[in-house]
């Protein structure tokens, strides 16, 4: 592997002749292989694509575009390089940058930090390509099904509780705006100010479901729920509130169907589906939530 490590180290041009580079595994990632570059007293970040990411709805150069636009806020770090065509990218590694844990993020200081940081990517010029759930749903299963991927007994429910969240969330069309879309907490860091990494799944979006899968991701109880909206929007409403929660389900189907077609295609050593199982499981309690019902309602009557 270091081999090729060495081979893309030599295609980056601001690393050309140089002998004293300084290669490390960076762990945690169940996508992509990421290595600390060190040169001299700077340090890098350097991303391997893993393989088959197309499957995974991932377009590098969107993603390259997206990093550059929130590079440029303050909120991604700074991107070096960009190899196309496999799309490895090189960006700025946050030398004083610490993770921050989840019951960090859930306090509200955090939150507001988190918000602002939200309002600054949705208010970015447009960047290529669209997301929604409901549709990397619908492919993320027609292609695990290529792939001969078991499917849960229950997944036609799944999909029938897709369809009535669609419909409700069609009463109140959203102007797509820039989202990030994985909110995941291994994406955030703090060096005295809030970064955002992997920019994979950025597009143009619904700004909800942003705010629902950071909430979901961080396990958010209903008090922070309402602190989150409150900050973003100025005010609470029960339709807000209700988009929220629905969206929560949408980013839990989404996880578990990622996990669902990673069990096919994916050759990295991770149980993907215990993470699919995990994600069914949650969405299954919310869906038979006794206000799951309600939720649509307010989605509708909130239009």
């Amino acid at each position: 592997m270091r081999t090729a490590v060495d081979q893309v180290i030599a295609r980056v041009p601001e690393w050309a002749g140089r002998k004293d580079l300084k290669v490390s595994s960076l762990g945690g990632g169940i996508t992509n292989e990421n290595y600390r570059i060190d040169a001299g007293d700077q340090a890098f970040v350097l991303r391997i694509s893993g393989a088959n990411t197309d499957l995974l709805g991932i377009d590098r150069e969107n993603e390259h575009i997206a990093s550059r636009l929130a590079a440029e806020l303050g909120i991604a770090p700074q991107v070096v390089a960009f190899l196309r065509p496999e799309g490895y990218l090189v960006t700025r590694f946050l030398k004083d940058a610490r993770p921050l844990p989840p019951e960090e993020l859930r306090r509200p200081e955090n939150i507001r930090r988190v918000v602002e940081a939200l309002l600054q990517i949705h208010a970015m010029p447009p960047v290529p390509g669209t997301f929604s759930p409901f549709r990397v749903v619908e492919t993320y299963a027609e292609t695990a099904r290529r792939y001969g991927v078991d499917f849960p007994q229950d997944f036609g429910w799944f999909i029938d509780r897709k369809a009535e969240i669609e419909a409700a969330f069609l009463k109140d069309a959203f102007q797509p705006r820039p989202c990030h879309n994985d909110l995941l907490n291994g994406n955030f860091l703090d060096d005295g100010r809030l970064r955002i990494l992997d920019w994979e799944y950025a597009g143009m979006g619904d700004v909800f479901f942003d705010l629902a899968n950071f909430a979901i991701s961080h396990d958010f109880e209903e008090s922070q729920d309402r602190f989150l909206l409150e900050a973003y929007f100025g005010a609470l409403t029960p339709a807000r509130m209700a988009r929220l929660k629905l969206m929560k389900i949408m980013s839990d189907f989404r996880e578990a169907m990622w996990g669902i077609l990673q069990t096919g295609i994916s050759k990295l050593d991770f149980d993907f589906r215990e993470y699919a199982d995990k994600h069914f499981r949650r969405m299954s309690g919310k869906l038979k939530d006794p206000s799951y019902a309600t939720w649509l309602q307010e989605v509708v009557h909130g239009a």
